[in-house]
C-alpha cells in the first residue's frame, strides 16, 4: 500500500491506549464487514469487486474506447451523484490521460444548463452514455429524454444504435427496457453495489474506458488497497486507522470533518468523498458532516473560520507526493517581491511548505488533523484512493452503529417533488 497516512496532529486529542481500548469495536466492525453478518450486507460488493474484476473484462471495455474514440469527438455521460461525481473526479486526478472530451448531463435540473451545452454539441459526433439503474431517477431521466430526442434528430436509428450505451439493471427497470426496445449497447450495474461505491463498476469503467484513461492500472491500485485493506491489524491498515481517528474525534464532539488539498486536480475527488461518507455516515441522528476546502485559495477566506472558529471539526489533508510537472520560479534582478529567496526551485515545494505551515497553524489553533498522502497522479493511485476511502466508511459506520450502505433520507424530497409534479 503506497498510500500513507501521517498522524502527528492527533497528539493531545488521541493517544495510543485510546485506539487500544477502541479495537474490540473494530474487530467486531471488521468481522461484521468481511463475513457479510452486518447490516446492509446485501450491498457489500464492492468488497473484493477489484479482485473479482477480471483482466480481459478491462481488454474489451478498453476496446469499446478505441472505436468510439475513432468516430467520436466527444462523450456526453448522463448520470448523477455516484454515476456522476466519480467519472468526474478520475477525469480531473487524470486529466493528462484523456484522449477524449466529455461532458456531462443529468447531474442537475437547470434547462440553462443543459441548452448550452446542447447548443455547443449540435455540430459535433457524440456518443452517449446513459447511468441509472433503474432509469426513473428525475435528473437523469429527463435529461436522457431530451438527450435521445437531440440524438434522434442528428442520427439515423442504424447509427444511432452504435451511440447510445446503456449502464442500468441487468433484468429490469425502464432504461433496460428502453435498451432492450431500441437496441442500445448496455452494460449491467452491479446489484450488490450501491451508487456511490460504484465508480470501480461498469457505471464507471465504462465511460472512463472510452475517455482513455488506464482502467487496468485503477483497478490494480483497488486490487492492491484490498489485499493491504482487509487485514485486521490496526498497526498497518490505515484504513481502519483512518477510521478510528474519526470514530475518536467525534466522540469527542469532533462533528466537521474538513478535507483539505493543495491540489485543483483532487477537487473533484473531495466531492465525491463528501458523497460518500455524509450518504454513509448521516443517519440516524448520527454522522460527521463531510466538506472540503482547496488550499491555498481557500485559506483567504476560510482560513480564519478554521483558524479562530468553534472548535468542532478536525481537518484531513489530501496530498500526492509526486505532482508531475513542475513550474521552476525564475529569479529577479530587481526582486522587489524579495522572493529570490525562492528563486530556482519549483512552485509546488512552496505549495508544499504551506500545507506544512497550514496543517501546525491549525493544529496549534485546536484543529487536530491528519494528512493522506496519495504517490502520484496515475490510475494505479486513485484506484487505491478509492478503495481506501471505501473501506474506512464501512468500518467507521459500523463503529457508529448505523447501516453503511443504504440511503433512505434521500427519499424524501424526491416524494415531495413527485407529488408536486403529479407523478405516480
Amino acid at each position: 500500500m503506497e498510500i500513507k497516512l501521517d498522524r502527528q496532529y492527533l497528539k493531545g486529542y488521541i493517544e495510543d491506549k485510546d485506539y487500544t481500548k477502541l479495537l474490540p469495536e473494530i474487530r467486531k466492525a471488521h468481522d461484521q464487514l468481511e463475513n457479510k453478518t452486518g447490516k446492509g450486507a446485501e450491498f457489500t460488493g464492492w468488497l473484493d469487486l477489484p479482485q473479482r474484476t477480471k483482466d480481459p473484462s478491462l481488454d474489451e471495455l478498453m476496446k469499446l474506447g478505441e472505436e468510439i474514440r475513432a468516430n467520436s469527438d466527444c462523450l456526453l455521460s448522463i448520470g448523477i451523484g455516484g454515476s456522476y461525481i466519480g467519472i468526474k473526479a478520475s477525469l480531473e486526478f487524470l486529466i493528462s490521460d484523456q484522449k477524449l472530451p466529455v461532458e456531462f448531463a443529468g447531474h442537475n435540473l437547470s434547462s440553462g444548463y443543459l441548452y448550452y451545452l446542447l447548443k455547443q454539441l449540435e455540430n459535433k459526433d457524440i456518443t452517449v452514455v446513459v447511468i441509472s439503474k433503474s432509469g426513473t431517477t428525475t435528473e437523469p431521466a429527463l435529461a436522457f429524454r431530451i438527450v435521445k430526442k437531440f440524438m434522434e434528430k442528428k442520427y439515423a436509428a442504424k447509427e444511432l444504435k452504435k451511440r447510445i450505451i446503456c449502464i442500468t439493471d441487468a433484468g429490469k427497470g425502464a432504461l433496460r427496457n428502453i435498451a432492450d426496445k431500441e437496441g442500445y449497447r448496455s452494460f449491467p450495474i452491479n446489484n450488490d453495489v450501491g451508487g456511490r461505491f460504484s465508480i470501480l463498476t461498469p457505471a464507471g469503467l465504462v465511460p472512463l474506458a472510452i475517455a482513455g484513461l488506464d482502467v487496468k492500472g485503477l483497478i490494480k491500485g483497488a486490487r492492491d488497497a484490498q489485499t493491504h485493506c482487509s487485514k485486521m491489524d490496526l498497526d498497518t491498515n490505515i484504513a481502519y486507522q483512518y477510521a478510528a481517528a474519526r470514530s475518536l474525534l467525534y466522540r469527542q464532539g469532533k462533528t466537521i470533518e474538513v478535507l483539505s488539498t493543495f491540489y485543483q486536480r483532487l477537487s473533484y475527488v473531495e466531492e465525491w468523498w463528501k458523497q460518500l461518507f455524509g450518504e454513509s455516515e448521516g443517519k440516524d441522528g448520527k454522522g460527521i458532516f463531510p466538506t472540503s476546502l482547496s488550499f491555498t485559495t481557500d485559506l483567504h477566506s476560510m482560513g480564519q473560520l478554521i483558524q479562530e472558529g468553534t472548535r468542532n471539526m478536525f481537518e484531513t489533508f489530501l496530498l500526492v507526493d509526486q505532482s508531475g510537472k513542475g513550474v521552476v520560479i525564475p529569479k529577479d534582478k530587481e526582486n522587489l517581491d524579495n522572493f529570490n529567496c525562492v528563486a530556482g526551485q519549483d512552485l509546488d515545494y512552496v505549495n508544499r511548505q504551506a500545507h506544512k505551515a497550514t496543517a501546525k497553524a491549525h493544529y496549534d489553533g485546536g484543529v487536530p488533523n491528519m494528512t493522506i498522502t496519495v504517490p502520484r497522479f496515475d490510475a494505479h493511485s486513485l484506484g487505491q484512493l478509492y478503495y481506501f476511502f471505501e473501506k474506512a466508511v464501512a468500518i467507521k459506520g459500523y463503529l457508529l452503529g448505523v447501516n453503511p450502505f443504504n440511503q433512505p433520507g434521500v427519499e424524501a424530497y424526491k416524494k415531495n417533488m413527485f407529488t408536486l409534479l403529479g407523478r405516480k
